[in-house]
């Protein structure tokens, strides 16, 4: 039975990419969940983990948020007559308050958004971004130290377990 609910829980939600380098290099805030404006091609791709958003980011212009670097590589299968565009820009679905609240964030805090992960959540394309405030390279040094160390920790309880 508890197997059952498990499967429900997580057959909704399925991840095709991860931004680890954005925890890396950022310090992550606020995160929003937003949908993606994609053809049909891309989501073939997507559906084949054809994507990558390590160095991708947000802008907002306009009034509307927008994808931009992010690489998703077309299938060998594609239609003959569509000639797909890896690195095409691409527009986020995002309600008028998370882009006002998001804009405020930007222009008055220096705060950037970047995406940190693209799932599937119900059949559907979304894109986890985040307010992020970029680290110095003394930050970056603590990160390094601290997963060093607890990387350590794991080596120690696994060897005297």
């Amino acid at each position: 039975m508890s197997k059952s609910k498990k499967n429900n829980a997580t057959a909704g939600q399925s991840t095709i990419a991860l931004n680890k380098k954005a925890k890396f290099d950022y310090f992550l805030g606020d995160r929003i969940e937003a949908g993606l404006v994609l053809e049909g091609w891309e989501v073939k791709a997507l559906r084949a983990g054809k994507a990558q958003i390590a160095d991708a980011h947000v802008i907002i212009k306009d009034g509307e948020a927008w994808l931009l670097g992010a690489v998703i590589t077309p299938l060998l299968q594609a239609s003959t007559h569509v000639r797909p565009d890896p690195t095409r820009t691409r527009k986020l679905l995002l309600h008028d308050h998370e882009i006002a609240r998001l804009t405020g964030q930007i222009e008055r805090k220096g705060f950037t958004v970047v995406p940190t992960a693209l799932y599937f959540k119900r059949g559907k394309v979304k894109l986890e971004i985040a307010l992020a405030e970029g680290k110095k390279s003394h930050d970056k040094r603590a990160t390094i130290k601290e997963r060093d160390w607890q990387r350590d920790k794991q080596r120690i309880l696994r060897h005297n377990a």
